[in-house]
């Protein structure tokens, strides 16, 4: 009985990985974590508005718009779509860092894109996490936050803590900041089959694309000085996230204005995914 090439063993791994990897069932589970993330955007972009008109109390971050969707009649089913969306487009995260299926390649801007990739992977198994606790009973909005919180608390309490939290907050900014160039110059991703689309839904969905992506720039750009702030003054109750950032900008002048045009930016950007989640392309 022959010896085991190992190197032909990882050689099959690989190739059987990417095969996976390029599916039709990644395709398809990559519109409905597409579908599940422009939902939730664009529930944070209503209940922003809510808060425009004067009909609500205070602007909602995802863990929010989850809970808010799962108080609707049909409540659990959609939490049950949302967590198995959430799952898939954690696990899109993955298969974009590690087997690139979008060809950023291995150059340093690429390399870069994929680690970002990975990030979204980790906070969208995070807010998994949230909304299996949403169906459970065992989670809400409020413990959350006071997880994030206390999270914060332990790794400032080390003495490298401050410093690592202020660099994440620096890349946080900076993400933000990369976010909202690709706004205004279009180079975001657009995974669209255009042969199906016709010239008038290209445009508009490139506009939606173009603001939605700027918006959610200065949102986690305003994020990302939160937890700067939040380091600098070790301080781990600093409110830290979309809500907060939102809270943030209504409160400046003509504040009511800038959370209004935040608001459209989100709904934007749900909308914007959710036409992903009917024209997206995967290139083999």
């Amino acid at each position: 009985m022959g010896a085991t090439n190992p190197t032909a063993i990882k050689a099959d791994v690989e190739r059987t990985a990417k095969k996976a990897a390029y599916s039709p069932l990644m395709e398809a589970m990559a519109r409905l974590g597409f579908g599940v993330r422009g939902l939730i955007y664009i529930t944070m972009g209503l209940l922003a508005l809510v808060v425009v008109f004067g009909k609500g109390g205070g602007p909602t971050n995802q863990q929010g718009a989850i809970a808010v969707i799962g108080q609707q009649p049909a409540g659990m089913f959609f939490l049950w779509v949302i967590l198995i969306g959430l799952v898939c487009y954690s696990l899109w995260g993955l298969i974009r860092a590690i087997f690139d299926p979008l060809h950023k390649g291995n150059d340093l801007k690429g390399s870069i894109v994929r680690i970002a990739y990975l990030f979204s992977a980790v906070s969208y198994a995070f807010l998994a996490m949230v909304t299996r606790g949403y169906i459970t009973g065992a989670g809400s909005s409020a413990q959350s936050g006071a997880q994030t919180q206390q999270s914060l608390a332990a790794i400032m309490s080390k003495p490298w803590g401050p410093w690592a939290i202020g660099l994440a907050g620096l890349v946080f900014a900076a993400v933000g900041l990369y976010q909202v160039y690709q706004g205004f110059n279009a180079s975001f991703d657009k995974q669209f089959q255009t042969y199906a689309m016709t010239g008038k839904e290209i445009k508009w969905a490139t506009q939606l694309g173009r603001l939605g992506t700027a918006t959610r720039g200065v949102i986690f750009a305003i994020i990302g000085g939160s937890i700067c702030v939040a380091a600098f003054q070790s301080n781990p109750s600093q409110p830290i996230g979309i809500d907060a950032a939102l809270a943030t900008l209504q409160h400046q002048p003509f504040g009511i204005w800038l959370l209004g045009i935040a608001a459209v930016g989100l709904i934007a950007y749900g909308i914007f995914s959710m036409l992903s989640a009917v024209w997206f392309r995967l290139k083999r």
